[in-house]
């Protein structure tokens, strides 16, 4: 079975570079309000996960997070989460970086 959510590499650098400054972090799928449906980057300690969150996966040793009602509309996608030049979202940690995240997929097939 294929995983949910995969990383390229450039977004594990990017993962390593803002573990090493802030320590424990999570990603948050967004579900499209103020910042598109740019993948969130957050403390540990800065962010709630709720009871409709679910844990999609693990890159680069952080948790990926996607509220329920969010995954409904992805679950027959692969989740492939990429750093690309520029500031990130306002309110995620990338948002000061030069490189950002963005979510691209992939539908997954039936034997996926």
């Amino acid at each position: 079975m294929a995983e949910r959510v995969i990383a390229t590499d450039t977004a594990l650098k990017l993962i390593e570079a803002l573990r090493n400054t802030y320590g424990s972090i999570f990603l948050y799928q967004s579900g499209g309000c103020c910042d598109g449906s740019a993948p969130m980057c957050y403390r540990e300690d800065d962010f709630r996960i709720g009871n409709a969150d679910l844990l999609l996966g693990i890159i680069g040793g952080v948790p990926f997070y996607i509220h329920e009602s969010q995954y409904a509309y992805w679950k027959h996608t692969q989740l492939i989460i990429d750093a690309i030049p520029g500031k990130g979202a306002e309110f995620s940690l990338d948002s000061i970086e030069d490189r950002h995240f963005i979510t691209r997929s992939q539908v997954l097939s039936g034997e996926q």
